[in-house]
């Protein structure tokens, strides 16, 4: 490990080694990882990733860390965070982003700029990488609506895909599940009116405050949405809000989310999961499938 540090070391402005991955996480929930790294640039991530390769390491791409369920045991590879990866350009109606800038942070750009498109994505506690490979929406609208072309890195070479190649499906990309490390991200978006974009942004963050338990960490919303109903819905149908196994429990402001109300342990939010599809399957008839990805669970 000494002498994978020393070659990885001037393309990065951080390695820590044994990095508890609660730190990184908005469900503060996480294991070790072997090392945690921030490269320099994008250049540099090209060589971390060769180097890993070459030693036979596996590498782990960590935006915010938001829709994020890491194993208690921890990640056995190198984490390269693209914390440090952060940039917007505006060229006319398009944006052009690193793809760890936070996604409010795209919002508010486009805002100041008057381009309208991304309003819906106020709000969404992460970064832009990481709402493209979901394939991130809420309230009406998704990435796959604005998103025209990202760059990525694949083994160790860099390439491209246009809005078509994305595939974009429901919580869905053509990088979902595969070991790309997205780099940069081009939106295309529309002028409009600055007050009616400001307006939009600051109705939809005020929706979040009161309907989601923002004071808590979280994962977001665990389930994804089944078809024809809400799995908030469902899930407080089967009087589940407030149910609690260890420090993770069901919130009581939105049932769709599991909160950290305590030292939560990754067991225990797989546990509270668990418990809440075969209820709800028994009940409903719906059988909930996890939107929140998982790591290292085994």
């Amino acid at each position: 490990m000494t002498e994978l540090i020393s070659l990885l070391a001037p393309f990065a402005i951080e390695i820590l080694e044994n990095e508890p991955m609660s730190r990184h996480t908005t469900f503060k929930i996480g294991g070790q990882a072997r090392l945690y790294i921030l490269p320099r640039n994008i250049e540099a991530v090209v060589k971390i990733v060769a180097i890993c390769h070459e030693h036979n390491e596996a590498v782990f791409a960590l935006g915010n860390g938001s829709n994020l369920l890491i194993s208690d045991k921890g990640i056995d590879a190198v984490v390269v965070s693209t914390a440090s990866l952060t940039g917007i350009r505006m060229l006319g109606e398009r944006i052009i982003c690193y793809s760890g800038t936070l996604l409010s942070d795209v919002c508010r750009a486009a805002r100041d700029s008057e381009l309208t498109g991304l309003e819906f994505a106020y709000g969404i506690p992460g970064t832009v990488g990481g709402a493209v490979y979901m394939n991130a929406g809420a309230y009406g609208g998704e990435m796959k609506d604005v998103v025209v072309k990202t760059r990525h890195i694949d083994g160790e070479k860099s390439n491209e895909f246009d809005a078509q190649a994305l595939c974009f499906g429901y919580r869905h990309s053509a990088y979902t599940g595969t070991d790309k490390l997205i780099t940069t991200i081009e939106l295309a978006l529309k002028y409009g009116e600055s007050d009616k974009i400001n307006a939009r942004m600051e109705e939809l963050i005020k929706r979040r405050r009161s309907k989601q338990p923002l004071e808590y960490p979280s994962a977001g919303s665990v389930f994804k949405r089944p078809i024809g109903n809400y799995s908030g819905t469902l899930i407080e149908s089967c009087g589940l809000k407030g149910h609690r196994i260890g420090g993770a429990m069901v919130s009581e402001k939105h049932a769709g989310f599991i909160i950290n109300v305590g030292e939560a342990t990754c067991s225990d939010v797989l546990a509270l999961i668990a418990k809440i599809k075969d209820d709800v399957f028994k009940q409903t008839g719906v059988e909930l499938e996890s939107e929140i990805k998982f790591i290292g669970i085994c």
